[in-house]
């Protein structure tokens, strides 16, 4: 794995001076009031003559005339652009952006597993694929991480717009010895398996990590197995002041990616930043979700759940906050374990829907008490969800998204945010005609469509193309969908432990027992086609069917 992410992120603060970084810190805290306070903004729009009044009083030391492109209507017009350079404030917060935005992108290849698990590395491509296409403006933001830990059950802090709609809190995982030790066990699984990808992973999700007074003994633990400290995202940072300043401490000394703070009024605004120096705050992301900020909400979880609620109440305008484009909070193509529960499941990110009101689906589930168990598990569900091809014994359609148009000899999908356009001319008839019917397996659709070796080649190199762009629906499986977080807990009795592994290892060896890929096609072509036929089974060029934003 590439540590590039790592490097430009350090680079990014190392390169700077100490003066350099305190001003940085001002500015970063002047965009912070200025986006979630609306006194701030009044107070500059009336005192534009002299703004520096308005800062000086909130503790902001830096002068707000040499960043005019940041705050001003008059002067937004020349930011990102060269005349921006007469307002040095404005640059150097705004190269600072470009290099966080820098930073997110590079995070996406530091789960590559092509090497040490090829078909966890293939599915996890296909998902992002998938994600570029129907997830809208979230598609943008998410870094796909490959593993998150939960270290409790629900969460204290109750936000009503919480994407994942977190269940009450029932408890946190214990750092006692016992409990210790597995958690170091199944970490060190974790980077067994995955490698350097590993370094990816986060300990919360529909959590709160300062609901676990060992929180920052568990992260530590991860860095010394990994060699990356998880990142922190909390919407309670005051809680345990003593705690969040070991993290951050930890962070300053290990970190490699900004921690998160959720911000949820002006008044939680005004007390951490009473708390915290802007220096202290410079590698934290406030993420502001109050009335007064701009921030809009994903359409998942409670804030999907509030929309209707505040349709029948004819409340429009708040119903604007709830953004449709931004549809999930959710970031993982992978594992997600809950500690305290023993519960391994393999998830994606996908739109909030009444099918998946959390943002994320859920494709199968397991439950360990062992680091032993858990490696089980993430073997069972890898060899049973992560095919290398299209499995010939399901329904084989395009995802439920996508929008089909037949042409002639060729045929288009229209996704939220691309176009396809393929060529279908490698058989008697429609291959597309027949996966937009959906009403035929794979294996049956090759039968279906050829004729001889060559074609069945040529059929199986194009479902082969189609699956790895991840346009070939694989939400098949209703058991785990319309999903919320009481659901998920009520499960955990019901499923429990030995059972339900059990029963885990025996659906997997089923499916397993009944496989034939898409290669074995191609194996049983070519030993038909007779001696002196000679197949050689290369896709078409990429440029033979095309991708395009829409």
């Amino acid at each position: 794995m590439t540590r590039a992410a790592t490097e430009h992120y350090r680079q990014s603060f190392d390169r700077r001076t100490p003066e350099q970084l305190r001003t940085l810190s001002h500015v970063k805290r002047f965009t912070e009031r200025l986006a979630g306070d609306v006194e701030f903004r009044k107070a500059l729009s009336e005192n534009v003559d002299a703004p520096r009044t308005v800062t000086e009083r909130y503790g902001i030391e830096v002068d707000p005339m040499e960043m005019l492109p940041l705050w001003h209507g008059d002067y937004q017009k020349y930011r990102f652009k060269p005349e921006s350079a007469q307002w040095p404030l404005a640059t150097m917060w705004d190269e600072h952006l470009r290099e966080m935005l820098r930073h997110r992108d590079l995070l996406r290849d530091e789960g590559e597993m092509s090497t040490i698990n090829p078909r966890f590395h293939a599915w996890r491509e296909r998902q992002i694929r998938r994600c570029n296409d129907e997830l809208g403006a979230s598609a943008l933001s998410v870094t796909y991480p490959i593993i998150a830990f939960e270290l409790s059950e629900g969460c204290t802090v109750g936000c009503w717009f919480c994407g994942l709609s977190a269940d009450r809190f029932k408890g946190y995982y214990d750092y006692s010895k016992e409990q210790a030790e597995r958690w170091r066990g199944v970490v060190g699984v974790a980077s067994e398996v995955f490698g350097s990808a590993a370094r990816t992973g986060f300990c919360y999700w529909a959590t709160d990590p300062m609901d676990n007074p060992h929180y920052d003994r568990f992260l530590f633990d991860y860095y010394r197995i990994t060699g990356a400290l998880p990142q922190t995202t909390t919407a309670a940072p005051l809680k345990d002041q003593a705690l969040t300043r070991r993290v951050l401490r930890l962070s300053s000394l290990y970190g490699t990616t900004p921690n998160r703070f959720s911000v949820l009024s002006k008044a939680h605004l005004n007390q951490i930043h009473m708390t915290f120096s802007p220096e202290e705050l410079l590698g934290v992301e406030l993420v502001l979700q109050g009335k007064e900020a701009p921030t809009a909400k994903a359409f998942a979880g409670r804030a999907r759940e509030r929309k209707g609620k505040l349709r029948s109440a004819i409340k429009d305008d708040a119903i604007a906050l709830l953004e449709r484009d931004h549809t999930t909070i959710a970031c993982v193509s992978g594992f997600l374990v809950n500690m305290q529960q023993g519960r391994l499941q393999l998830v994606t990110p996908v739109p909030g829907s009444e099918r998946w009101p959390l943002g994320y689906r859920i494709l199968g589930e397991r439950f360990f008490r062992t680091p032993d168990e858990f490696r089980e598990g993430l073997q069972s569900m890898i060899d049973q969800y992560m095919l290398e091809s299209p499995a010939t014994h399901l329904p084989i359609r395009f995802r439920r998204d996508l929008q089909y148009k037949a042409g002639n000899r060729y045929f288009q999908l229209r996704a939220r945010n691309m176009e396809y356009r393929v060529p279908d001319h490698v058989a008697p008839i429609s291959v597309g005609d027949l996966i937009a019917f959906g009403n035929c397996t794979a294996s049956e659709l090759v039968m279906r469509v050829t004729t001889d070796g060559t074609s069945v080649l040529a059929v199986a190199d194009l479902l082969d193309r189609l699956y790895a762009a991840g346009v070939i629906e694989d939400d098949l499986d209703d058991r785990f969908a319309w999903q919320t977080s009481n659901w998920t807990t009520s499960r955990i009795e019901a499923a429990k432990y030995a059972g339900s592994r059990t029963d885990g290892r025996r659906s997997c060896r089923f499916a397993l027992r009944y496989y034939v890929s898409i290669k074995e096609l191609r194996h049983l072509a070519i030993s038909q086609c007779g001696v002196g036929w000679q197949a050689v089974s290369h896709p078409p060029s990429a440029a033979s069917w095309r991708a395009q934003p829409t």
